[in-house]
């Protein structure tokens, strides 16, 4: 679609966020830009002795937001999810919509685990305490589809409601599908985005069966996860948040909105080869979808906020994929870095999470470091700014998100809405 016209196009007009380096989107990038590091120890009371020496944990009590009925009933996924939905929408101005543009406002959110926590409280209840029966909401805790639904009524808005589960790309997605659900006409705006809340036992004692965690660094725990480096040893399991508004470029005109960014590329495909291992040609071939979709040649793309996760086969297969989507010579002049140094790895939440530190980092024209990149890796060998952020004027942006599964997303924005 020409960029000529406010037809097809969308835009973005509110963010709102909750992870490990505190609550607040622009708490996110403040700490991305100096590199300051969420992760701690891990300490919390579980009901099996669990080894994980380190995690991305929300630091608020989140629960002063909630009234004792939606504390009970949904799981604290839900609870996240909506703290970052509601500061979303307060940043985008959008209220009192009459009851035709609550017709047309959708929800597309993700998750990963979904309700773990509620899961968790279920299996302690009858096999550890010797109960006979779970609380009566179990049900509405578990379901994927809680906080979207939460969002749903605390919004009224009252398009489709739609969430994605795809493992590490789940936000991704749904910010994607919400970007085209807009673009092709069927609805005018949406709350996009996904949460994650999943230091519970069984699913900690999962992580540590895929041997896929990092182990925590002997100087500082807060460096444990380090993306592209050498000494790298797995990734850092995080919770959070993050909530992006979407809409239309002509709705966001027409109401005088601010407009933070434009979503002008998305690219999904499906490696279809290994469940866990990833595939470098289904990650190339997910960039240069969105790179078509978004109409522009390669070398436009100024920065790419990896999906680097640490691992040690991830981070070669993403610094290939870049490689083969933008030629060599053009992958050297990329900057490129992963935020998951400093907030970990947020799984549903991840892909939302660094689009909204992209979008931020396009407004401030700095691009964030990669935190604690002391050693590189000879065969991660492209511009992951290590250590520091730098400044630099971003026109377009791509952001990562790759799966276990072999889902693969990436998402282009543009600067410049003229």
């Amino acid at each position: 679609m020409s960029r000529d016209s406010d037809s097809g196009r969308v835009v973005i007009t509110g963010l709102g966020a909750a992870s490990c380096l505190g609550i607040g989107s622009h708490i996110q990038f403040q700490n991305a830009s100096l590199c300051n590091s969420g992760i701690t120890g891990f300490s919390n009371s579980l009901s099996i002795q669990v080894d994980l020496s380190c995690a991305g944990l929300v630091p608020s009590n989140i629960v002063d937001h909630f009234d004792s009925s939606t504390l009970g009933m949904y799981d604290r996924v839900a609870h996240l999810s909506w703290v970052a939905s509601k500061e979303a929408l307060e940043h985008s101005g959008l209220k009192d919509l009459r009851s035709e543009e609550l017709e047309r406002s959708a929800v597309f959110w993700g998750t990963g685990f979904g309700g773990a926590n509620t899961v968790e409280n279920a299996y302690d209840n009858i096999y550890i305490n010797g109960e006979d029966r779970v609380r009566p909401f179990t049900v509405i805790g578990v379901m994927s589809n809680g906080a979207a639904a939460l969002i749903s009524l605390n919004t009224a808005f009252k398009g489709p409601s739609i969430t994605y589960s795809t493992a590490c790309a789940s936000s991704a997605h749904a910010i994607g599908e919400a970007y085209r659900s807009i673009k092709h006409g069927y609805c005018d705006r949406a709350i996009a985005g996904g949460a994650e809340s999943l230091l519970t036992a069984a699913s900690i004692k999962a992580w540590e069966a895929l041997k896929t965690l990092a182990m925590p660094d002997p100087e500082n725990i807060a460096k444990s996860c380090k993306p592209f480096s050498k000494n790298r040893t797995g990734f850092v399991l995080g919770e959070g948040a993050a909530a992006i508004v979407l809409e239309s470029l002509s709705s966001a005109k027409k109401r005088g909105a601010i407009i933070l960014a434009e979503i002008i590329g998305y690219g999904a495909t499906s490696d279809s080869l290994h469940i866990t291992k990833p595939d470098p040609l289904g990650q190339s071939k997910a960039m240069q979808l969105a790179i078509n979709d978004a109409g522009l040649n390669a070398d436009q793309v100024v920065y790419i906020n990896a999906h680097g996760t640490a691992t040690q086969v991830g981070d070669i297969a993403e610094t290939i994929s870049i490689k083969n989507t933008f030629g060599l010579d053009a992958a050297k002049k990329l900057a490129i870095s992963s935020t998951k140094a400093i907030h970990g790895h947020t799984l549903g939440a991840a892909g939302a999470l660094e689009l909204l530190i992209t979008v931020q980092a396009m407004q401030n024209n700095i691009a964030p470091g990669t935190a604690f990149l002391e050693f590189n890796d000879p065969q991660c060998d492209l511009n992951y700014l290590p250590l520091r952020s730098i400044e630099l004027s971003i026109p377009y942006a791509m952001s990562n998100s790759f799966a276990f599964g072999g889902s693969n997303v990436s998402l282009i924005l543009a600067r410049d809405v003229s």
